[in-house]
């Protein structure tokens, strides 16, 4: 399992005063607001940031962090990304998982065959898609739907699926 999130990427300066706009990776960009510090990942160095206010642009998140008041202290960190540690990140819910929790996970079928592995996760907007590499050599795009996903145990690290009719055709 990973023990850091990324959550975001410094795409550029935002102002005068030090604000940055972050690219969200994470699927609600509001859990920003609940956010105290983020581990900035320049490529060289993790510097854990305090974060001292969060406004929301378009798409974007606008950050800024505590002791960086101009452009020029924070111009350094564009194209970093931001990570939070496990224990920092959202509680899910029931039935809920960290997509880098799910990536790699063997994949079995209802007889409990191990069929292939899961190499992906493709968010569709209804329902994500889990993008499978068959052991035949075959890929296998599964909606993450009740009816196909019948078993997600992430620390035995396999998942059981229902294939529907159709699907391998």
């Amino acid at each position: 399992m990973e023990d850091f999130f990324q959550v975001g990427i410094i795409t550029s300066t935002h102002g005068v005063r030090g604000e940055i706009k972050v690219f969200p990776t994470t699927d609600d960009a509001r859990r920003f607001k609940r956010l105290k510090e983020v581990i900035v990942d320049t490529g060289k160095e993790q510097i854990t940031m305090e974060i001292e206010g969060v406004k929301f642009f378009k798409q974007f998140v606008i950050l800024k962090f505590k002791g960086i008041d101009s452009i020029n202290d924070v111009e350094k960190y564009r194209k970093s990304s931001l990570w939070v540690p496990r224990k920092n990140a959202v509680r899910l819910s029931r039935d809920e998982y960290f997509v880098a929790d799910l990536m790699g996970l063997r994949v079995r079928d209802e007889d409990g065959s191990e069929i292939g592995v899961l190499r992906d996760v493709m968010e569709t907007g209804a329902n994500d898609v889990y993008i499978i590499d068959l052991d035949d050599g075959r890929e296998l795009l599964l909606p993450a739907i009740r009816q196909c996903v019948l078993e997600v145990d992430v620390e035995a690290g396999f998942i059981k699926i229902h294939i529907l009719e159709g699907l391998l055709d």
